[in-house]
């Protein structure tokens, strides 16, 4: 079955231009011209991902990832946006957004880039599937919120034995399996990204991870020299994790990438 994709640009050119673009990709697309539209067709239609411009009327395209993320809407979504300040960029991911292109764009850099959503949405269901939890179906069936925090039960970390399910570095502790975090006993609120990203330094905690890889392992595509994807995450988890007067759990190695350890 091909891939269903919501499009929402109010630009008729672009809108127009991009479907067919999709389509001869070989996509099965819906496009709309505004954001309640694509709220609309959002609820009725459960697309595969959704490709959102910031700047439409009534509705733009951050309310609408807001709206969908406060419904515990998980569908993939990519942002088309023609604001190139790091705070605009920051504030689509903040809003929900999975990732962002920047207007004028390559529609190939747009594959890419939805190739990349899909595989990590797949491989997630996949990992569910196995572990015999339910969501195991990708895009919007699934009922976890990625924008929004790891299942949080209780703030104490657990008493089971430690069976092999649970991480541990520099007094961090995670539970890949349940996707929940602590930090020296007290459990931390994680989006999705900043979960994957924070698993996959503390599973090489000591070791440094140069840019490229962990563009790869988190987003599945190297977004290039001139992204700040990378940059913005890490800025988030030592918001979350670090505490004043002490270092930093995630430090940089400049030039190279990033590592997980505690002077």
């Amino acid at each position: 079955m091909p891939r269903t994709v919501l499009l929402a640009e109010d630009d008729r050119a672009i809108r127009h231009a991009l479907e067919r673009a999709l389509t001869l990709e070989g996509y099965r697309v819906t496009a709309v011209a505004d954001g309640v539209e694509a709220l609309a067709q959002a609820h009725r239609g459960r697309p595969d991902v959704l490709v959102l411009d910031v700047m439409m009327p009534g509705i733009d395209g951050l309310q609408v990832c807001r709206a969908l993320r406060a419904e515990g809407d998980s569908t993939p979504i990519l942002i088309l946006t023609a604001l190139v300040e790091t705070a605009e960029r920051v504030a689509g991911l903040d809003a929900g957004a999975d990732d962002y292109v920047v207007k004028p764009f390559d529609v190939e850099e747009v594959f890419a880039r939805l190739r990349a959503l899909l595989r990590r949405t797949d491989g997630r269901a996949a990992d569910r599937a196995e572990e015999g939890q339910p969501g195991g179906t990708a895009g919007a069936n699934s009922t976890a919120r990625p924008g929004g925090p790891a299942p949080s039960r209780s703030g104490a970390v657990p008493e089971e034995p430690d069976d092999g399910r649970y991480l541990a570095a520099a007094g961090l502790r995670m539970d890949p399996r349940a996707r929940r975090a602590w930090r020296d006993g007290r459990e931390l609120e994680l989006t999705r990204t900043e979960f994957e990203l924070l698993e996959l330094l503390v599973r090489n905690a000591g070791v440094v991870l140069d840019h490229s890889t962990i563009y790869d392992r988190i987003w599945g595509y190297d977004f290039g020299p001139g992204s700040k994807n990378l940059a913005v995450y890490v800025g988030y988890l030592r918001r979350k994790l670090d505490r004043p007067g002490a270092p930093q759990l995630i430090q940089t190695v400049r030039g190279v990438g990033y590592v997980l350890r505690e002077d």
